[in-house]
């Protein structure tokens, strides 16, 4: 069975692994010349796919590009004294497995573990696909597939040419996410430096492997502004005008803006789709349910949503439209769930008002302060809130094969 997946991120190279380990003939098409590069930021990997990446066999170099961030330096908009935050304590809250690794070396990570049994078509994209199965490429010949997985973002090409135009599909969530490179000077080995506002969030940090420190900026906006998620002059501008007078450290961060080698910028949108697959395509990941960037755990949900996916499809026996309502049923629970949770953070992490601004600080603060062992056990009360991603199952698919 010839499987084509598009998108070489995250959830393509996972779906590829496990699409060839089960014995599916994998092609992944990617419209990038080579893994991309583009700066980042830092990702979370909550106990499901860290499960999942032990299964890999990739844990430990996974583990071994941690960005060991353990500390937060906090401070807020109007007061002269910060905060100091012991991040350990919030993610050991959040999570009795997890990883915070830079979203570039994760996706490298899981490229090499399957790319010796995978074929893999750099500097091309999907133009069209038939009923049949036949697809149609920027530059390779076309090929028939008998199923095409879309694996290609929150912008994703298959699913626009399978489902049309993103109108109608995304919700926006009221604000906007950006990350610049900037010179590793400006940042502190093992420390977040934050500044927190109305209506908007600046931090940088760094981590030891890398050569450079990542700025991110967070902004609340009542509406979608008016700019094309690839229009990157109109999207600096947006963001020096959202951080503006912030703090003369924030205004030193904006002035990498122009000289950055990697910028992203994007609205904080969440997809809702009811169904992810047509016919022989469906979707997987951001592609197919990103919850919102930043607040709603996409990495970790999109890693489980490939594992089930390939897990399905072997067990379907190649049987697509049973495989894919099987995916689709599997996947329903934290996909819905993490839509709730995506919406609740956005309002949290960029405070709309000064008492927002004070809750997020003195919560912050507080999960600090508290031991670790009740953090965790109030923690543990609510799976729908801060424990959610880790309480996601990952089936067992050991024994299917086709």
């Amino acid at each position: 069975m010839r499987i084509l997946v598009s998108g070489a991120s995250i959830a393509g190279p996972v779906l590829a692994y496990w699409l060839s380990r089960h014995g599916f003939d994998v092609t992944v098409v990617e419209r990038a010349p080579t893994l991309r590069k583009t700066g980042g930021h830092a990702v979370d990997l909550f106990r499901p796919a860290m499960e999942i990446s032990e299964k890999m066999g990739i844990l430990p170099r996974i583990e071994a590009l941690a960005t060991e961030t353990d500390r937060l330096t906090m401070h807020r908009e109007g007061r002269a004294r910060p905060i100091e935050v012991d991040l350990t304590k919030i993610y050991g809250a959040a999570s009795d497995r997890h990883v915070e690794i830079m979203r570039d070396d994760l996706s490298e990570i899981y490229y090499d573990a399957g790319r010796d049994d995978v074929e893999y078509l750099f500097g091309d994209s999907i133009t069209a696909i038939d009923n049949d199965g036949e697809v149609t490429f920027e530059g390779t010949p076309a090929r028939r597939f008998d199923v095409i997985v879309g694996a290609d973002g929150l912008h994703s090409n298959v699913r626009r040419l399978t489902f049309g135009e993103e109108a109608g599909l995304t919700r926006f969530l009221g604000g906007y996410l950006a990350v610049v490179s900037a010179p590793r000077t400006l940042a502190n080995l093992g420390e977040m430096i934050g500044h927190v506002g109305v209506g908007r969030l600046a931090a940088i940090y760094t981590a030891e492997h890398l050569d450079d420190a990542r700025a991110v900026f967070l902004f609340r906006s009542k509406e979608e502004l008016d700019c094309e998620h690839r229009d990157s002059l109109r999207q600096k501008e947006l963001l020096r005008d959202a951080f503006a007078g912030m703090h003369p450290q924030v205004d030193r961060w904006l002035e990498e803006i122009d000289r950055t080698p990697a910028f992203y910028f994007d609205a904080i949108s969440q997809l809702r789709l009811d169904r992810w697959s047509r016919r022989r395509v469906t979707l997987v990941g951001d592609a197919g349910y990103c919850p919102g960037p930043a607040v709603g755990g996409s990495t970790s949900l999109a890693v489980l949503g490939a594992y089930v996916l390939a897990g399905e499809l072997a067990r379907a026996g190649g049987d697509h439209l049973r495989a894919f309502a099987a995916y689709e049923l599997q996947m329903r629970e934290p996909v819905h769930l993490s839509r709730g949770f995506a919406r609740t953070a956005a309002k949290g992490l960029i405070p709309g008002s000064r008492a927002g601004v004070w809750a997020l600080s003195r919560g912050v603060q507080l999960a600090s302060l508290m031991p670790a062992p009740l953090s965790r056990a109030l923690a543990e009360l609510n799976t729908k809130g801060l424990r959610l991603h880790d309480s996601m199952q990952v089936p067992d698919y050991s024994g299917a094969q086709v």
